[in-house]
């Protein structure tokens, strides 16, 4: 079993990822609590999370990514998480909707960084030339596609690991709470 780390109780190595974590939070999250058990995982996530949060696709195609990722992985800190970022963001109530419970989108453009995701997923990256030119086709550029692997390869790490960790879900996220559809 896994437990909540604290700064004290952590790692050292993990220890200044806390602090800084609890200090952008007002909280420390569980699953940061339980990954700080592997302090590079927890700093690899984080540098990742922060690559790709610079890359060239917009917030809204980063979160369906990233809610792809979370919904096809049945992590359910990760939807909830991600779900709080979306109302963030104000995105349409429809949108979020339709990405927690795997239904089609309403945006054409989201709908195909959705199915690139999946298909590069699901083809471990031997995307069909006609997924790569729907994908571009839809406005992505060939950059993006590359930068949906690095997405990928962030909330695989993520999703897997906080699966593994059962970290639970943290009090202000229980609004946003999601269990996979059986």
């Amino acid at each position: 079993m896994f437990v909540d780390h604290t700064v004290e109780t952590a790692p050292e190595a993990a220890r200044r990822t806390l602090v800084a974590t609890e200090k952008r939070f007002g909280y420390l999250p569980a699953a940061v609590a339980r990954l700080a058990e592997a302090p590079l995982l927890l700093d690899g996530f984080l540098k990742l999370t922060a690559m790709f949060e610079t890359t060239s696709l917009d917030p809204l195609a980063r979160e369906t990514l990233i809610m792809t990722m979370a919904t096809r992985n049945g992590c359910h800190v990760c939807v909830a998480m991600h779900t709080a970022k979306l109302r963030q963001l104000d995105a349409d109530p429809a949108l979020v909707t339709a990405l927690r419970e795997d239904k089609p989108l309403p945006d054409e453009r989201l709908q195909a960084i959705r199915d690139f995701t999946h298909t590069v997923l699901d083809t471990a990256g031997a995307v069909p030339d006609d997924a790569l030119d729907a994908f571009t086709t839809a406005g992505f550029t060939r950059q993006q596609a590359l930068e949906v692997v690095l997405g990928i390869g962030t909330y695989t790490m993520s999703t897997l690991a906080n699966r593994l960790t059962r970290a639970p879900l943290d009090e202000p996220m229980t609004p946003f709470a999601w269990e996979p559809a059986t």
